[in-house]
């Protein structure tokens, strides 16, 4: 059996994960995954998916990231 936090934290990246599909809908589950809890890569990745400008995407990932009270590992 899973410990209770690795459970919470899976549903914290999965409702995040969702957030981040409906605000760019091109994004897969697989690669999303991959960046689970690191800021910096997930926000090149989301750049070099959409064109965004840096600054702009991570911009967008942290305001989204504070709303769903979502915590990318230090």
């Amino acid at each position: 059996m899973a410990e209770p936090t690795t459970d919470i934290a899976g549903g914290e990246w999965l409702r995040f994960k969702g957030k981040l599909r409906e605000m760019w809908g091109s994004l897969t589950d697989n690669d999303l995954d991959r960046y689970q809890g690191k800021l910096d890569q997930l926000v090149g990745y989301i750049e070099k998916a959409t064109g965004k400008a840096r600054l702009d995407v991570q911009r967008d990932v942290e305001r989204l990231a504070r709303d769903n009270q979502y915590r990318f590992d230090k």
